[in-house]
């Protein structure tokens, strides 16, 4: 379980093919805060801790996560955002993030907004009943409110500690980015969605 709130950048050193895996070597300041079998949000996405040796520490995202998250277009020297799972006895600073990609989407707009930055993206509107205007969107692992909502785009505004402490400072025009929507809304629909027997 995670928040949403990004601690740190892990940089990616290396990847290597293993069958339909892919194996990367993340260089971060929280390496040696970890321990291996611990789950670490990459980009918003779970996963286990293998190894770790010095400042760098390896993952494995398998032939699944790669179809439906961005993690198929990492390469060496991109910077990742990484949050720890939450305590138990933390404040819930950002909102409910489990870490499970729902899908991609693509931004599609970049805006400066003279102290703010405002980014849109396009999703599949297939997740159109799971996002609220002001609800809250995890980007990328960044907790994050949407607004101006459509059935396949939205926008969030990003204040400028936000911007320059993950990597929506590099995100441009095109960029995929890993979505993951409210959790309260994935249980709603699923309620609707079941007719009494």
């Amino acid at each position: 379980m995670f928040t949403g709130i990004i601690e740190a950048f892990g940089e990616i050193k290396d990847i290597l093919i293993d069958q339909s895996n892919r194996v990367f070597y993340i260089k971060s300041e929280m390496a040696s805060q970890l321990k291996i079998d611990e789950s670490v949000s990459h980009n918003g996405i779970c996963l286990t801790v293998e190894n770790i040796e010095n400042d760098i520490y390896r993952i494995t995202a398998i032939d699944e996560t790669l179809k439906k998250t961005n993690a198929a277009n990492w390469k060496k020297a991109d910077l990742i955002n990484l949050e720890r799972p939450m305590k138990i006895n933390d404040r819930l600073d950002g909102h409910i993030v489990q870490g499970h990609v729902d899908g991609t989407g693509i931004c599609i707009d970049k805006k400066d907004k003279e102290g703010s930055s405002e980014f849109t993206f396009e999703y599949d509107e297939k997740f159109a009943p799971l996002i609220i205007e002001k609800g809250s969107i995890c980007v990328n692992g960044v907790s994050l409110t949407a607004f101006d909502v459509s059935n396949n785009h939205f926008t969030v505004a990003i204040i400028p500690y936000t911007f320059s402490h993950t990597n929506f400072h590099l995100l441009d025009k095109i960029d995929v980015v890993n979505l993951e929507f409210d959790i309260l809304g994935k249980y709603v629909q699923r309620m609707m969605n079941i007719k009494p027997g």
